[in-house]
């Protein structure tokens, strides 16, 4: 008769050894803290507009302009959550967003109506993200330098198109868009799309192998490529992901502003990557979350909101936005080295 066999035991406690917990409990658990914490300062911030300016912060169209006007920036920030989570980075962003709305609104483009101008910006925006991800992935060139190339071309491209002049939009669908009787329940569509992106990247982040590819190539991309990962191809669909965003956006810049200009998206990069990283995108890759991003657009609109209301001037809000990314960075790097 066989005998039971007794658990291993620890030689110097003489107790049986705990099962550790899994690794992905605790890296849930931080990012259950980050977006614990980021809503507890958009809460704040919430409460000092309603200090500061009860009446205007609370109004219902102060807070419908707030969203309308981050849903722009968030969609860009969903596809540059992506690229940094990689270990990329997309400094043309806000280039392509100018390039899409001035091709998109050119006389010739808004004869075939609304699909016409939406399949434009769409298409002009993947194409962008096509040639970063080609000259990145399988040209080898650092993502810094192949998109601030095209940061310089999308820029050099739009003043060229529009000549200097705004393009204004004569398609009435398109502009209806931007009408409060568009609203749905009282949600501007402008937000519901902004809604509809991140939830979509949310499932396709934490859902999906691609989610699941694109954190491995951003925390090694050599051992993810030992695993049977087509590294240089994730790269390039990331891309092709930040151009669909861009073009996105630029639609929805259109509708915002009922016109394209060259100088539209003027520091999206900026706003977009300051954004992930707050809502706790590791800028060396292999770690992000698309709530925290998303939360990182609101707090930095709402920011902007209050200081509009108050009257206080542009450079004190660069120069709060800019504490907030140290303040991001610095918090980053604490949590990393204690891990």
């Amino acid at each position: 008769m066989t005998q039971p066999v007794s658990p291993p035991r620890d030689s110097r406690t003489d107790k049986v050894p705990q099962a550790q917990p899994p690794a992905w409990r605790g890296l849930m658990a931080r990012a259950d803290v980050r977006t614990l914490s980021l809503l507890g300062v958009l809460a704040a911030l919430i409460l000092v507009g309603g200090i500061t300016k009860p009446d205007e912060f609370l109004d219902t169209r102060n807070l419908q302009l707030v969203l309308t006007q981050a849903s722009v920036v968030g969609v860009v920030t969903v596809g540059m959550t992506f690229v940094i989570i990689s270990g990329g980075i997309d400094l043309s962003v806000g280039a392509i967003v100018a390039l899409a709305s001035v091709w998109a609104t050119t006389v010739a483009t808004q004869e075939y109506g609304f699909a016409g101008i939406l399949f434009t910006a769409l298409i002009v925006g993947v194409g962008c993200g096509l040639v970063n991800g080609v000259l990145i992935a399988y040209g080898a060139m650092v993502p810094f330098i192949a998109t601030l190339a095209m940061l310089a071309s999308a820029r050099g491209l739009a003043l060229q198109i529009t000549d200097g002049k705004t393009q204004i939009v004569t398609v009435p669908s398109v502009l209806d868009l931007g009408e409060r009787d568009a609203y749905i329940l009282g949600i501007p569509p402008l937000v519901l799309v902004f809604a509809v992106v991140t939830v979509i990247g949310w499932l396709v982040l934490n859902r999906t192998t691609f989610g699941r590819r694109t954190v491995a190539v951003g925390g090694n991309p050599e051992a993810a490529r030992l695993a049977g990962i087509d590294v240089r191809r994730q790269r390039l669909y990331l891309y092709l992901l930040s151009g669909l965003c861009c073009g996105i956006a630029a639609f929805l810049l259109i509708v915002l502003s009922g016109s394209g200009q060259n100088t539209n998206g003027n520091l999206y990069e900026l706003d977009a990557i300051a954004a992930a990283i707050i809502g706790g995108t590791l800028l060396t890759g292999g770690r992000g979350t698309i709530t925290g991003s998303v939360l990182g657009v609101l707090i930095f609109f709402t920011i902007t909101n209050i200081f509009a209301l108050n009257n206080l001037q542009s450079d004190v809000q660069q120069i709060a936005k800019g504490a907030i990314i140290v303040a991001a960075v610095l918090v980053q790097r604490r949590t990393a080295s204690t891990t």
